[in-house]
């Protein structure tokens, strides 16, 4: 179990709920001493007065308030407990709002309330089953380590926790951050959407959120607390160049977060229109998928056997009759439409078979017998 940390009562009205504050929060991390690379000896700060110049014991120690280079005033802790401050020893809720009105940014450390005995038990319970039917939130406020602090009440489980808040002046303005103004386009959010529902979990558990740098350090300290190699580094995933495309990274990041869910990898987001506007397409007649409406295009096209063969016996028609024109012109086959001759070529063809026509030798009578 914890220990507390601070100890005090709930206000909430003329309800006094006297409670204990612990930790709901743990730290893992793994922390490193400074130590002297020579001999190995730990590194540690002293703590030394700059006038006298030697090391000073806790309770020669104090706090104060500086003034000047050279005038302190000190305050004392006993001084700070006799603040005449109603929240020295209660978290006094001023007022329930809905969780979303507060801006998280405000939120801070989180802390158990714990019921002080059996008499707090009931007041505790009572605050605690208000807080959960009204699915509202209490902003306190308390006063710890010398500082009057904001916090907020809700209900997580079966216990009451206090987070701490940051005043409204604590916030910085972030106006100077946000970007210039840029034109998104409807497609582009769209896109955005598509790649959240693929994100979307209805928890926080699995490998994604563990904390894999501290296990990678625990793995680093026990390899050369054995004398042995550290862990290969894992294969890191090949990603791909700088995509100047926003749609196309979407398009990208949709498939790779299905395959990754073990979904088909196939996205389905639109791509973004060009700068001419494009054509409204036409509505499908209703009933037919696109594959029925891709076969009847196809068979449209399509000609039949009979028209098939009709066509052919045209073809060759019209050849025959264009070779017996041939044969009696003396004349070259027509040429295609690619080969079509000029009109001076044709004359010079026309000239050629006249003289060819007329040297031609006249035909012998065969001799009598």
């Amino acid at each position: 179990m914890p220990r507390s940390i601070w100890s005090g009562a709930i206000s909430f009205g003329l309800v006094t709920v006297p409670i204990h504050v612990v930790g709901a929060t743990e730290d893992h991390s793994i922390r490193f001493h400074r130590y002297h690379l020579a001999d190995q000896g730990r590194i540690r700060t002293r703590k030394v007065c700059e006038l006298e110049d030697r090391e000073v014991r806790s309770d020669e120690i104090g706090k104060g308030y500086e003034l000047t280079g050279t005038q302190i005033v000190p305050v004392t802790d006993e001084d700070l407990r006799e603040l005449p401050l109603p929240t020295a020893k209660a978290i006094e809720i001023v007022a329930f709002v809905p969780l979303g009105s507060v801006d998280p940014i405000r939120i801070g450390d989180g802390y158990y309330l714990q019921p002080d005995g059996q008499v707090a038990a009931k007041p505790y319970e009572l605050l605690r089953r208000a807080l959960a039917r009204s699915s509202k939130v209490a902003v306190a406020k308390y006063a710890w380590s010398g500082r009057e602090r904001l916090g907020l009440l809700r209900v997580r489980d079966e216990a009451i926790v206090l987070h701490a808040m940051r005043w409204p002046d604590e916030v910085r303005d972030p106006s100077s951050l946000t970007p210039p103004p840029v034109e998104v386009a409807e497609e582009e959010i769209e896109g955005a959407l598509a790649l959240m529902d693929t994100m979307t979990r209805d928890d926080l558990e699995g490998d994604e959120f563990r904390d894999a740098y501290t296990d990678a350090v625990a793995d680093l300290i026990e390899a050369k607390r054995e004398h042995r190699a550290p862990p290969a580094e894992p294969e890191q995933e090949e990603r791909p160049g700088q995509v100047l495309d926003l749609m196309a990274a979407l398009q990208e990041s949709v498939s790779r977060a299905r395959e990754h869910r073990g979904e088909d990898g196939r996205a389905e987001v639109h791509e973004l229109p060009g700068p001419k506007k494009r054509a409204t397409p036409r509505k499908a007649p209703a009933g037919k998928t696109a594959a029925e409406r891709t076969a009847t295009k196809k068979t449209a096209t399509k000609k039949t056997p009979a028209e098939k063969t009709a066509a052919e016996k045209t073809a060759t028609k019209k050849t025959a009759a264009e070779k017996t024109a041939t044969r009696k012109t003396g004349a070259k086959e027509k040429p295609t439409a690619k080969e079509k001759p000029t009109a001076k070529d044709t004359t010079a063809k026309d000239t050629t078979a006249k003289k060819a026509t007329a040297r031609r030798p006249a035909a012998r009578k065969p001799r009598s017998a």
